[in-house]
């Protein structure tokens, strides 16, 4: 399906940017950071990865940007020098499941040791359930555990083979502003498109005078 406005839906039916409706439906999930500061909040979903975050990691330096990775546990465990390289160079970082679970497609109990499992790499209340999927029942139980399950503003679509890397660009400099939540991923299905953009939507908005920082739990205290 070709939609010409990719400010609502793109080709694989998903949102590039959240509607307000969608918001009210999960409001015990963030989906924009607070505040009146020119500050866009990037992440990048499913690293490490030896290539992609690297990659990453080199243009957030060039920029002196700042920003959020929600990994997977059993990547970290793959590539541990990598992820220490996230925290060394000051960034954050989120629990995004051991093994990238689908909550819509899994049982509570299973779905929250996975996390659990995770948590044992992953030093942080932050939490993405991979593909935004997870029930209300599972975000309570989050909730209980002390986590924040953190969603997006925008989606930049790199993940989406269907996308050239100049509509991806589009997606993300056409919907991002103050307070956005902007999700890359840091993996070889999206890096094609990824080394595209991010290069130039940080040349972009650092020209508009945009900071990018990461995301933190003391910042969202205000929020609760």
């Amino acid at each position: 399906m070709q939609v010409a406005n990719p400010s609502v839906i793109c080709h694989m039916f998903y949102f590039v940017k959240t509607p307000w409706w969608l918001k009210k439906l999960y409001p015990e999930c963030v989906w924009q950071m607070p505040g009146q500061q020119k500050k866009i909040y990037l992440s990048f979903d499913d690293g490490p990865h030896p290539v992609a975050t690297s990659f990453v990691l080199e243009q957030l330096e060039k920029y002196h940007a700042k920003a959020t990775f929600f990994c997977i546990g059993k990547n970290i465990e793959e590539y541990p020098f990598i992820y220490e390289e996230i925290l060394d160079a000051g960034h954050t970082t989120g629990n995004h499941t051991y093994n990238h679970l689908n909550g819509w497609k899994t049982a509570d109990a299973v779905y929250m040791d996975n996390i659990v499992q995770a948590k044992k790499r992953i030093d942080s209340p932050l939490f993405r359930p991979p593909y935004g999927r997870a029930t209300k029942f599972q975000l309570k139980l989050l909730k209980e555990k002390g986590m924040l399950p953190i969603m997006w503003s925008v989606l930049s679509g790199d993940f989406d083979p269907s996308l050239t890397k100049e509509q991806c660009l589009l997606n993300v400099l056409r919907n991002t502003g103050q307070g956005s939540i902007v999700i890359f991923h840091d993996s070889t299905k999206a890096f094609e498109r990824l080394e595209y953009v991010l290069p130039r939507v940080l040349e972009y908005f650092s020209a508009k005078g945009f900071q990018f920082e990461k995301i933190t739990g003391d910042k969202l205290q205000i929020m609760q």
